[in-house]
């Protein structure tokens, strides 16, 4: 990629931001764009293989994760256990529901080149089979991935939304119908210890959080829970 168009990565974010209630929970299951079209040509392959390990490393630095197989690069494997990769990140930032999938280039791009800046100020040898940030280290991919959300970056912006989606993959499967995501054992929903849904398929909390109901329905209150 020759540039970066900033502004149509923005404008995508905004959308992006607009477009999250569409992201229903619970979701109807969709398959990783990977799997939607066979790729046009082996550059056009090789570019997107080079975007989604990008991505999946971001999101690995956030929520990390084990490798998934030897030789396993866009994940550090710094901890033992599924983290956001395994939970889905890149169905989530690919859902047909956002408009964030047409810039994910764009984004892995701007990463990568802040990873080559990074690299040349602290004298580290990145390798050319892979992407700049996929080459770094777990330590160094946490230190330049803090800097990004520093208040004075100026695409801030653009790594709080990534952020966001990656904890919602993680915690809520937002690419996944609820029940499914339990059925198939969802990494975040398990560490969250979601509950399962009653008999008939609906959620129930008859226990309150704190203990006590907090006050009483409004007499107005429809029969679905509404307020008046």
């Amino acid at each position: 990629m020759s540039s970066i168009d900033r502004r149509a990565v923005l404008r995508a974010l905004v959308a992006t931001s607009g477009a999250l209630s569409a992201l229903q929970f619970p979701a109807v299951a969709r398959a990783e764009a990977a799997d939607a079209a066979p790729a046009a040509s082996a550059a056009s392959a090789a570019s997107a293989g080079w975007t989604v390990q990008t991505m999946e490393a971001f999101a690995d630095t956030l929520i990390p994760g084990e490798r998934r197989f030897a030789g396993d690069l866009a994940i550090a494997g710094a901890v033992t256990g599924p983290g956001a990769v395994q939970a889905g990140v890149i169905s989530t930032l690919t859902s047909p529901d956002l408009p964030l999938a047409p810039v994910l280039p764009e984004i892995a791009a701007l990463l990568n080149a802040r990873a080559i800046a990074y690299a040349a100020t602290h004298l580290i040898l990145l390798p050319l089979t892979s992407p700049a940030f996929v080459g770094l280290s777990f330590g160094h991919r946490t230190a330049l991935v803090r800097g990004l959300f520093g208040p004075e970056d100026p695409d801030r912006a653009i790594w709080q939304v990534l952020s966001l989606l990656t904890g919602l993959a993680f915690d809520t499967a937002a690419h996944l119908d609820t029940r499914q995501a339990l059925t198939t054992g969802h990494p975040g929903l398990a560490w969250l210890d979601f509950p399962q849904p009653d008999p008939d398929g609906l959620w129930r909390f008859p226990t309150y959080s704190y203990g006590r109901a907090l006050a009483a329905p409004h007499p107005a209150t429809t029969a679905s829970g509404s307020p008046a």
